[in-house]
């Protein structure tokens, strides 16, 4: 079963874009482990800056600096059967280590 990583983008005036990608569990890595592994790499076990993960970033269109900022949000890992989607086609784990570096 493959896992779906979701997370959003919400700038200082609350407004969101949402993204997901779908990586494959070769050693089928239980979803609630995962997501603490997860946690356990980001900033207060929420955050990354996406261009250092290798993930799209879900920038609004206008950058408003007084609203704007560099971080995304972690919100959840998720069994699926959904067709792997990432671009550098990682599994998993390997996604998790680049989140190890995923920091300003």
């Amino acid at each position: 079963m493959n896992i779906r990583f979701e997370y959003l983008y919400r700038d200082a005036g609350n407004f969101k874009n949402w993204g997901e990608l779908v990586f494959s569990n070769p050693h089928n890595i239980n979803v609630n482990l995962l997501k603490t592994m997860v946690e356990n790499v980001l900033i207060n076990q929420a955050y990354f800056v996406a261009f250092k993960a290798d993930v799209p970033d879900l920038y609004f269109k206008e950058y408003n600096d007084q609203l704007d900022h560099g971080w995304h949000e972690f919100h959840a890992v998720a069994q699926t059967e959904e067709v792997t989607n990432d671009p550098l086609r990682r599994n998993v784990e390997e996604f998790i280590k680049s989140l190890q570096f995923a920091k300003l």
